[in-house]
C-alpha cells in the first residue's frame, strides 16, 4: 500500500486496489498494549490468583473487584495475549533447606524411601519402592508393581504401621507420589515429619542410594525376571537374608536384624 503511494499512485486509487478503506489509511498507528495496558494488568493479577482460571472465570473475578471493562473488551484483550490457546503452567516445589545427613542410633527413629525401575524379560516396565530404616539400614519394605502410586505408599506404610510400628521422620525425594497431598497429609495425621532432600541432590538421601545400589547390582541385574509374582518372590526372599545373613560393614559387619536387637537391648539397660 505504502509503495504503491510511494511510485506515484493516488492513495484513493491504491486504497481501491488493496480493498482498503481510505480512513484507515489515515488513521495513526496505536500499540494496543499500551492502550489496554490496564486491561492486561487486570487479567495478570487474575492469573496470578488463579493460573488456571479461563476466560469467564477472569470476568466474573474483574466484575467483583469493581473493574469497569466490558467483557468484549476483556475477550479482545484474552486472545491477543494468546490465552484462549491451550496452556500449561510450570509446576515449581517449593524450597527445600538443606538438611544434614545424620543418624541416631535409634530403631524407627528415621526411614528412607525411594523408587526403582526395571522391566521384565518380555520388555514390560515394573516399579520398585524400597522402604529402609537408616539407623539399622534394615530393608523393611520392596514393593514391587507396574504403578505405585501415592495411595499405594500409604497402603504399605499402614502395613508397616501394624508390623512394626511409625517413624518421627521419613527422608523422600521430590516423586510425584512423595509431594502429592494424599502421603503429606497422612504423615501429617500420623506425626511423622517429611524431610525432602533438594532438588537434583540424591547423596542427600544417601541410605536409600546405598541400598538400591546392593538391589541392582545383587538382585534386578542378576536375574531375568518372567513375571511380577516372580519378582516379588524372590525379593521376599532376597530381602530376608539382606536383613538377617548378609553382614554390614558399617554396622560392625553385622546383619542389619542383629544390630537392631543389639539398639533395642541397649537402650534397655540404659533405661533400667
Amino acid at each position: 500500500m505504502i509503495e504503491l503511494v510511494s511510485q506515484g499512485v493516488s492513495v484513493k486509487s491504491a486504497c481501491q486496489v488493496v480493498g482498503l478503506s481510505r480512513s484507515t489509511f489515515y488513521r495513526e498507528p496505536t500499540d494496543w498494549r499500551a492502550r489496554d495496558a490496564a486491561v492486561i494488568a487486570a487479567i495478570q493479577l487474575m492469573l496470578k490468583k488463579s493460573p488456571k482460571a479461563g476466560f469467564w472465570k477472569i470476568v466474573k473475578r474483574l466484575k467483583l473487584k469493581g473493574y469497569p471493562f466490558n467483557h468484549k473488551r476483556i475477550y479482545r484483550v484474552y486472545c491477543r495475549l494468546g490465552l484462549n490457546l491451550p496452556r500449561r503452567t510450570k509446576r515449581t516445589l517449593p524450597k527445600r533447606p538443606l538438611v544434614p545427613l545424620s543418624v541416631e542410633s535409634k530403631v524407627n527413629h528415621q526411614w528412607a524411601l525411594d523408587f526403582m525401575h526395571d522391566t521384565l524379560y518380555c520388555g514390560k516396565r515394573f516399579r520398585v519402592l524400597n522402604i529402609i530404616d537408616e539407623s539399622t539400614r534394615e530393608c523393611l519394605a520392596i514393593e514391587v508393581d507396574t504403578s505405585l502410586p501415592a495411595q499405594r505408599l500409604v497402603r504399605v506404610m499402614e502395613q508397616l504401621k501394624t508390623e512394626r510400628g511409625l517413624p518421627n521422620q521419613v527422608r523422600v525425594d521430590n516423586g510425584p507420589e512423595l509431594v502429592s497431598s494424599t502421603f503429606a497429609d497422612w504423615c501429617e495425621e500420623h506425626g511423622i515429619e517429611v524431610v525432602y532432600i533438594q532438588k537434583g541432590k540424591p547423596q542427600q538421601n544417601g541410605f536409600a542410594e546405598r541400598f538400591n545400589g546392593s538391589f541392582r547390582y545383587e538382585f534386578l541385574d542378576a536375574y531375568l525376571f518372567e513375571s511380577l509374582s516372580q519378582v516379588r518372590e524372590m525379593a521376599w526372599l532376597w530381602r530376608l537374608d539382606y536383613n538377617d545373613e548378609r553382614p554390614h560393614e558399617s554396622l560392625g559387619h553385622l546383619p542389619p536384624s542383629v544390630y537392631r536387637q543389639k539398639l533395642e537391648n541397649s537402650s534397655l539397660e540404659v533405661s533400667y
